[in-house]
């Protein structure tokens, strides 16, 4: 008879999923990865069907058929609706108990911090901000887009460099050494060839965010036009690090800002310094720092919170991964 283990942990983005089955003191039973998780794109059920997989190669891996509890930090789960489908979905599946599904926001913070409090700001692809405190007491953003009110992370600093240096070509703006350094990164002559190749997907849509390192290489040449995006972006960020603190009433505390996604663990030194900056005005309690620590361990770190666990179960979980 296979053992029953404490939490099925998962931390399921768009591009990859991690899963870790964790035993009641935190040592780390076994781990899978899979592809990604897209509902919006694929279908919940073709979704699901990928995702299960990956759960079923873990629990095989730890010869546990079932957890006591799943800790589900999901992308896509940006609603309380979503989350509600994704939960019942997960459930439908009985390879456990209970389930909880936030969104995968919640797994960087809870990585990043010694215990369930603070504030997270993801720049990835996208942009998104949680805080969450012990008491269970949460901040969010819907984090949909320009349409809910979101600015920034990669696809949108790609789309902000391309749209300077297409207007600095053609003298509808000013000058920016963008107009010279994208289409050399792309391998044609001017910004009338690269907006031509991109419009005729001669290079495809995929390799649209190449603008995005760009940007910041050029921003850390002095160019103005690229530093005045790179501070917007710290802007932002800093904004709705500021907005989810005073939610939670931790404002006028030393609190954890953990920073996170591939546009941030990158530490570029302008957005770097710019956050650090704009957030000793807006929040001088503010204690920022990037996480570098693997989504799944915060994903698995909720799962022990949720059971109540020991500290030293929380202990030996992060040993594991750091």
């Amino acid at each position: 008879m296979g053992l029953t283990a404490a939490v099925l942990a998962v931390d399921a983005g768009n591009s990859k999923t991690d899963v870790a089955v964790i035993a009641p003191d935190g040592t780390v039973l076994a781990t899978a990865r899979g592809g990604g998780f897209r509902p919006p794109a694929d279908g919940l059920d073709k979704a699901m069907e990928a995702l299960s997989r990956t759960v079923e190669e873990a629990l095989s891996a730890a010869g546990a058929p079932t957890a006591a509890h799943i800790s589900a930090c999901l992308a896509n789960a940006d609603l309380p609706i979503e989350e509600e489908e994704l939960t019942e979905a997960i459930a439908s599946r009985h390879w456990s108990s209970t389930v909880t599904v936030r969104n995968d926001t919640f797994a960087i913070l809870r990585a990043g911090v010694p215990e369930p409090r603070g504030v997270a700001v993801v720049c990835g692809a996208g942009i998104n901000c949680v805080g969450m405190r012990p008491d269970g007491r949460t901040a969010r953003f819907p984090a949909l887009g320009r349409f809910s009110g979101d600015w920034g992370g990669g696809w949108a600093l790609a789309e902000e460099a391309l749209w300077h240096a297409a207007r600095a070509a053609d003298g509808r703006g000013g000058p920016t050494a963008l107009a010279t350094a994208l289409p050399a990164h792309y391998g044609v002559p001017d910004m009338p060839a690269l907006i031509e190749a991109l419009h005729l997907d001669r290079i495809p849509l995929r390799r649209r965010h190449e603008a995005t390192p760009v940007l910041f290489a050029t921003a850390a040449r002095g160019d103005a036009v690229a530093r005045g995006v790179v501070d917007q972006q710290a802007a932002e960020i800093v904004t709705m690090a500021t907005v989810a603190l005073t939610r939670l009433d931790l404002l006028d505390e030393e609190t954890p800002v953990c920073l996170g996604g591939s546009v941030l663990a990158a530490d570029h030194p302008v957005l770097t310094e710019g956050i650090r900056t704009k957030l000793r005005a807006a929040a001088p309690k503010a204690v920022p720092h990037v996480v570098t620590a693997r989504p799944v361990l915060g994903a698995a770190l909720l799962g022990l919170d949720d059971m109540e666990a020991a500290p030293e179960a929380q202990e030996r979980l992060r040993a594991h991964y750091t």
